[in-house]
């Protein structure tokens, strides 16, 4: 896998990228599948993030790993989390290293356990990392300044998607099985992971927020769509599952709508905008389903922004985005 990296990364003067942040991000993401496997007790710590979310022990656990792995790093600058939502140095007192290169500082951004309500019944579930260019990632424009992304995977197995859109390279994304010892025990599964081409043998879909389909005729009838057209459902209530099925299967949908009584939940800083990215580089999109753009079209104001999100196959991302909002104009 190292070698794979060099060749993407190394041309393009992503010397710590490819030698520091994925390696240690990669053990990082080994270190919580041991975590996640020694926590034969899933509990609420006592404790809520910024957001008023109750934590559970294993997202502290995973939120301390995360920020570790990034202390040790150089080149990235600043950090933030779905739990400790304000950017800040990444280690302890650190200001920017003026030693690294201007284009070698970085910003991350992470969700360290994504899917914490489906983690007691044993259910896969995932870390969703962000790196961006320069020391904030607010105010920038995603679709520049975010240049890779990395989805960890728990369960049978423990793998990650990584995402890279370097200025100046191709996007590409990757599947790399990791092992008991990190990044020296990756292998890559898939070196290109894209969605396949039409026809499709078959077609899945995942609706989220699903009881928003009580108060929304629209996504109702969307729904009714897929079932009367014999798409398969594959939801497991975990953001990175759903969306990594979709990846593996080479085709899929995810739709989580936002109406007025069930509002957005799914923030664009740790969760939306490195889930685009992966979706992007694999040839999909992910739209925002309230006014159809691209995720990644906006800038972030605030590292508490939410949206709804459709992902997937781009002709599915379309026909739900259609479906959404033509029937609401």
């Amino acid at each position: 896998m190292a070698s794979h990296l060099e060749n993407l990364l190394l041309p393009h003067g992503r010397t710590a990228l490819c030698n520091s942040v994925l390696p240690a991000l990669l053990d990082c993401i080994s270190d919580i599948a041991k975590t996640l496997r020694k926590s034969q007790h899933v509990s609420l710590a006592g404790t809520a993030n910024a957001f008023g979310d109750g934590q559970l022990n294993v997202d502290i656990s995973a939120e301390n790993l995360v920020r570790a792995a990034l202390a040790k790093c150089p080149s990235v600058v600043t950090a933030s989390s779905e739990e400790e939502p304000v950017e800040r140095p990444a280690g302890d007192g650190r200001a920017v290293d003026n030693e690294t290169p201007a284009s070698e500082q970085y910003t991350v951004a992470f969700d360290p356990l994504d899917g914490s309500s489906i983690i007691a019944p044993n259910w896969t579930v995932g870390t969703i990392i962000g790196i961006w260019d320069g020391g904030s990632a607010l105010h920038q424009l995603p679709s520049k300044r975010q240049i890779a992304a990395v989805l960890g995977i728990y369960g049978p197995r423990t793998t990650a998607i990584i995402a890279l859109r370097i200025p100046g390279a191709e996007p590409s994304c990757l599947e790399v099985g990791i092992g008991e010892c990190g990044a020296q025990d990756c292998e890559i599964l898939r070196s290109n992971v894209r969605f396949t081409d039409p026809p499709f043998k078959t077609r899945y879909f995942a609706p989220a927020n699903l009881r928003a389909a009580a108060e929304d005729e629209a996504y109702m009838r969307l729904i009714t769509q897929y079932v009367q057209k014999k798409y398969t459902l594959r939801y497991s209530g975990g953001l990175v599952p759903d969306v990594v099925h979709a990846l593996v299967k080479g085709h899929g949908v995810y739709v989580s709508p936002v109406t007025g009584v069930s509002k957005a939940k799914l923030r664009r800083l740790y969760e939306l905008c490195p889930i685009a990215l992966v979706v992007e580089c694999a040839g999909g999109r992910a739209v925002d389903p309230a006014d159809g753009e691209d995720i990644l079209s906006r800038p972030l104001e605030g590292c508490d922004e939410r949206a709804g999100l459709i992902c997937g196959t781009a002709e599915d991302v379309d026909i739900a985005k259609r479906a959404l909002l033509d029937s609401n104009s």
